[in-house]
């Protein structure tokens, strides 16, 4: 019962930011009352939903994982990834809505889309490329480290030797495979954005250099994502350890049937839209009364969209129990979603990118798609040596 009231509370935590909280700061017009509001938004959008959220995600994906033979990463981006797709979304739609009427703000609010989307991705693989170093360096040393230095409030690392579960050899190769299909997948963004979507400096002046995902382009993202996701969409993992070990920890969701895990699920993705709607719109109205430029909030909000995935992969990483394969899965399908969601975008008119940011974004991604698949590498290099 306690579980089914923790869920409540999620949902209501969410209930209360998006439909009392929000409405609040979006009426006021005082500087500091915003500024006030749009801080306690950001604090318990973060705390009291977006890591009660992440928990959920992470007991039920296990257990959906093994009944219905899903990859767990997968079922893991699904919940996550959501918010990035609909926040780009939102932003598209108020960008196609003002382009008639201004188009300044409509090319503010597509640039928002696009940062929101492809910005997540940095913050999302920087962070697993982090969490893999740490573990890496925890099995070079064969002690237990802190997950930030310093800071233990972080978690540690347990060496792999002393994991009581592994991840399997085959999950660490569909997560390489996973990035490499991601790394195609961007550069093809990018690359076509150069060829195809250079807009006309007659539309907007100001802007400087300005690009354009077209439309016919979106539609292959579109497709090739869906194609990637049914692709990698089996377990690679050790289905006979793995039923021993939830066994063992009796979880709650593992005695119950399906559907239970499913409307949690379905409960955590609903409360991490309605906080990240409310934390980004926060965003928004506090750059209004500061004079933050629209692509910084823009920056912001794709931290916002992706924090969920983040804290996954965190508690996946700290929690020795062979769920780090899950893990990097997760957090490649999770940037393939949002790819995904930035095709939608395309197809809708609303997704440009600057010329330096433009550039800055996408070598960004590309870098650190590298350095995790090197870090994966000397992950799969202990597996193989400790099995």
């Amino acid at each position: 019962m306690k579980r089914y009231f923790s869920l409540a509370y999620l949902l209501a935590a969410a209930v209360i930011i998006r439909f009392l909280c929000l409405p609040a700061l979006e009426l006021s017009e005082n500087k500091y009352m915003v500024i006030f509001l749009g801080v306690v938004v950001l604090v318990a959008g973060t705390i009291f939903v977006l890591s009660k959220a992440a928990d959920v995600i992470e007991e039920t994906t296990e257990i959906l994982s093994e009944r219905t033979k899903l990859a767990g990463g997968l079922l893991q981006s699904l919940g996550t990834a959501f918010p990035d797709m609909v926040l780009g979304i939102i932003a598209a739609i108020l960008s196609v809505q003002y382009r008639t009427t201004d188009v300044a703000r409509s090319i503010n609010y597509a640039l928002i889309a696009s940062a929101t989307t492809f910005g997540s991705n940095i913050y999302n693989i920087d962070h697993a490329a982090w969490c893999i170093f740490r573990q890496n360096l925890a099995d070079i040393s064969q002690k237990s480290l802190l997950m930030f230095p310093f800071i233990p409030a972080g978690g540690k690392l347990t060496p792999m030797s002393k994991h009581s579960v592994k991840p399997t050899v085959g999950e660490i190769d569909t997560a390489a495979a996973l990035l490499t299909v991601l790394t195609i997948l961007t550069s093809l963004v990018a690359i076509s954005m150069v060829l195809f979507g250079k807009v006309d400096p007659a539309v907007n002046p100001s802007t400087g250099d300005l690009y354009q995902l077209i439309v016919p382009v979106g539609w292959i993202i579109f497709f090739s994502a869906i194609a990637v996701l049914w692709s990698f969409r089996k377990n690679m993992r050790d289905q006979k350890r793995h039923s021993d070990q939830i066994e063992k920890e009796e979880r709650f969701y593992a005695v119950r049937p399906t559907y239970v895990s499913l409307i949690a699920l379905a409960i955590s993705g609903a409360s991490i839209l309605f906080a990240a709607e409310s934390m980004v719109k926060s965003i928004e109205k506090l750059s209004v009364v500061t004079g933050m430029p629209f692509v910084i909030a823009g920056v912001l909000a794709g931290i916002i969209g992706c924090l969920g995935e983040m804290l996954v992969v965190h508690n996946f990483s700290v929690n020795p129990k062979g769920r780090i394969g899950d893990a990097v899965v997760g957090v490649a399908m999770d940037n393939i979603v949002t790819i995904l969601g930035a095709s939608i975008v395309a197809m809708m008119g609303g997704i440009f990118l600057g010329g330096n940011a433009l550039i800055l974004i996408f070598v960004i991604i590309l870098c650190s798609n590298m350095v995790l698949l090197w870090q994966i590498g000397k992950l799969q290099k202990t597996i193989l040596e400790s099995s």
